[in-house]
């Protein structure tokens, strides 16, 4: 489905059924919610774009993900004021150059009109209302410092934020971890898309020579849809490397490619999922052991993925499964709970089994642990656990990723302590059998709902003979 292009008469781009709420509303009720918590006025910045390498030259803009959740539009240097459900712009004009060199563009007042702004002032008229107000600070240096300087005090780190700040981040992190119609219709859209792009890259694995081409298949597909990857696309044969950035490696046919790539709508709502493929069009032998094995771990996870479940014990689930998988293959020895009390199944899946999902691929991260972590709970000390990035019990509206895996990381199964502590959990020498098996990921977008959770990205097929066809299909 082809996202229409912004224009001065669609500024809301997003598709929502007719029987949801419409985006506006949704907006307006985002900030009276905000406002039942927050008794101190708000104001928050979207940020600007940041130059590459001299100033005409810039990255690509993308507005901070707190100001989208209240203002909807990805602005760039424009700021809103929000107290008590009302909301104030402030922005300035286009000027004569704006237009020359980037086309005709929005006014303040037909902002405010699309946005619901009860008014809207020049950015000038800014220090006048920035008394007593609390903030987060945005991710580029420029707008920290003018943060700074107009409230006259010290903007501590988003993970690190005090005073009302802090508890303008905890307001925001209750609404934002559950989500509205109108961002699950978002969010839907961006799996469709990303769906699309990961059938694209199965099929374009048949002719293409490098990982490259397969990254440029996949993030085609995102581009003629108007949306952006929602983060630094994964494709690789080094499925090992688990954020590998790298593109260049030659497709052999013993290989698998895994590929982490999803989606983000032009509001900002982002879809990620992973697919491991073989590049020939079929697994070997080994290497579907070890899939079946992480499939088993993905499938019993989004099955126990219901509201009041706590992440932490899906997490464990993944953990035993895979380690009881890896017993059955004769790679690890022993019980597949004592393993996972050991530790012993972190040799070969040293991450949390996922994250949450929303404006942010890691919804909310930079404000820590805030949102990850329900309060009075920590990150453990253990190695693979203290990655798990979501230590909460589910509830209805949370969109969460649920995305096991199996690597042999060099930089872990050759360190000499592991190897001494695990030397009579593991075969090694049934392990080196399974050489051709670098990395195994699978990843859904699930939303909890209050009955069966539902997979957002379903269309795309995860048992091994439908991914052999999507590959092998002509």
């Amino acid at each position: 489905m082809q996202s229409p292009p912004l224009s001065c008469d669609r500024v809301f781009l997003s598709t929502v059924p007719s029987n949801e709420q419409s985006l506006a509303q949704a907006l307006q009720q985002r900030r009276q919610r905000l406002a039942e918590q927050m008794d101190a006025p708000v104001l928050l910045w979207s940020g600007r774009s940041s130059a590459r390498n001299f100033p005409a030259n810039t990255y690509p803009f993308r507005a901070s993900s707190h100001f989208l959740y209240f203002a909807g539009l990805p602005l760039d240097n424009v700021v809103i004021r929000l107290e008590a459900g009302r909301m104030e712009l402030f922005m300035d004009d286009p000027t004569p150059s704006d237009r020359l060199w980037h086309g005709a563009s929005f006014t303040r007042d037909r902002v405010a009109e699309q946005i619901g702004a009860a008014a809207a002032y020049p950015l000038y008229r800014l220090k006048s209302f920035a008394e007593g107000v609390a903030t987060i600070p945005v991710q580029d240096a420029a707008t920290r410092l003018q943060q700074s300087q107009l409230l006259n005090r010290m903007i501590t780190p988003a993970n690190a934020l005090q005073g009302m700040d802090q508890e303008l981040a905890r307001a925001i992190v209750s609404l934002r971890l559950t989500h509205d119609a109108a961002a699950i219709g978002e969010m839907r859209q961006a799996a469709a898309v990303t769906v699309a792009a990961h059938r694209a890259g199965m099929q374009a694995t048949r002719t293409a020579k490098t990982e490259a081409q397969i990254r440029a298949a996949m993030e085609s597909v995102i581009l003629s849809h108007n949306m952006t990857p929602a983060y630094s696309s994964i494709v690789t044969v080094h499925g090992e490397v688990l954020h590998n950035d790298r593109y260049h490696n030659p497709l052999q046919s013993g290989d698998l490619l895994l590929a982490d790539v999803g989606a983000e709508t032009e509001l900002g709502w982002a879809a990620d999922v992973t697919r491991t493929w073989p590049v020939s069009g079929q697994f070997s032998s080994t290497q579907r052991q070890i899939y079946e094995i992480v499939l088993a771990a993905h499938d019993v996870c989004i099955e126990k993925a219901r509201s009041g479940v706590e992440y932490y014990d899906l997490h464990q689930m993944a953990a035993t499964v895979m380690a009881a998988g890896l017993v059955d293959v004769g790679i690890l020895r022993g019980r597949a709970e004592e393993l996972v009390e050991q530790d012993a199944h972190t040799l070969f899946f040293p991450h949390g089994i996922g994250h949450l999902l929303g404006l942010d691929v890691h919804d909310m991260e930079d404000l820590g642990d805030l949102a990850g972590y329900e309060p009075g709970r920590h990150r453990s000390d253990r190695f693979g656990w203290c990655y798990l990035r979501l230590h909460r019990p589910l509830r209805p509206g949370m969109v969460v990723t649920i995305e096991p895996g199996f690597y042999q990381v060099p930089a872990i199964l050759e360190d000499p302590d592991r190897r001494e502590t695990y030397r009579d959990w593991v075969n090694w020498e049934r392990l080196a059998e399974f050489a051709d098996v670098r990395g195994i990921r699978i990843e859904d977008d699930v939303l909890i709902t209050e009955a069966e959770p539902e997979v957002l990205t379903a269309a795309l097929p995860t048992h091994p003979e439908a991914i052999e066809a999507w590959v092998s299909e002509i």
